[in-house]
């Protein structure tokens, strides 16, 4: 009976010890995996990881960008795509006639709140982006792809800011971009459907071509300027605090904080 006693001592004993070592164990493991995934990126290529929130719930994907649309606004809150160095073509393809985007459950405002209206139909993903593939370049005409702009604008800083981005698309070889207006209360509007005119513009770029992320985000007031572009650029939590959206609420925590704080351009040659 004493060694059946000490027998079942030494067996739950060591079981005990077991279970302990183990708890310990798969509590290391954890922390190794947390760590891992703080310092870890995902490709690119994987859009639907970088989308921003939605403040509308109406998001609309196509094959080469998504969007969320603003019925209020008459617009994409925010389009957003990975743009490659493999996908910059300087292929002259015939502009077709902007359409309304049938994917847009709420229909997407006509082309022709534009007429007259002194505004340009601005692209969010230019047409210069998706010249790769006539049909990449055609779903850049959808109306749900566009925001009045002053002509100066459009093909003044904007232009440049467009440029300069798939230079860096080039150099990086792909970066993920989010753009949009600055949808706010009480702006101007155009057209029978009062389509809202935004005060500013913004563009975001994110890249992780060398296992590590950087970003850099512009805020354009909506006019002329011949500052240089790197005097527009800004914390994303500034950009967050104006429209509302999260941009990159999938990254883990710390390296969301650390990218939506900084507005160092060094990273990024200018």
């Amino acid at each position: 009976m004493r060694f059946y006693y000490n027998f079942l001592i030494l067996t739950t004993s060591f079981f005990m010890f077991c279970g302990c070592s183990k708890q310990k164990s798969d509590q290391n493991k954890d922390s190794v995996i947390k760590n891992n995934l703080a310092n870890t990126t995902v490709s690119i290529s994987d859009k639907n990881y970088y989308l921003p929130t939605s403040t509308t719930n109406e998001i609309v994907e196509h094959e080469f960008y998504t969007l969320s649309y603003s019925e209020k606004h008459e617009q994409a809150e925010w389009v957003a795509y990975e743009l490659k160095k493999n996908q910059l073509s300087r292929s002259n393809l015939d502009r077709p006639y902007f359409i309304d985007d049938p994917e847009v459950e709420s229909g997407s405002a006509s082309w022709k709140n534009y007429k007259r209206s002194g505004y340009d139909k601005g692209h969010l993903c230019p047409a210069a982006d998706r010249r790769f593939s006539r049909k990449a370049f055609d779903e850049t005409f959808y109306t749900s792809n566009i925001s009045p702009q002053l002509n100066g604008f459009n093909a003044g800083i904007w232009n440049n800011l467009e440029q300069k981005t798939r230079y860096w698309a080039a150099k990086y070889d792909g970066v993920y971009i989010v753009t949009g207006g600055v949808l706010t209360n009480n702006l101007e509007t155009i057209g029978n459907e009062g389509v809202s005119v935004p005060e500013y513009f913004y563009k975001i770029l994110l890249d992780n071509s060398r296992g590590e992320y950087k970003v850099i985000a512009f805020l354009l007031p909506h006019e002329d300027s011949e500052k240089p572009l790197n005097m527009f650029v800004v914390p994303i939590d500034k950009i967050e605090k104006m429209t509302g959206i999260n941009f990159f609420p999938n990254l883990p925590d710390g390296v969301e904080n650390r990218l939506e704080k900084s507005a160092d351009y060094k990273g990024w040659s200018f």
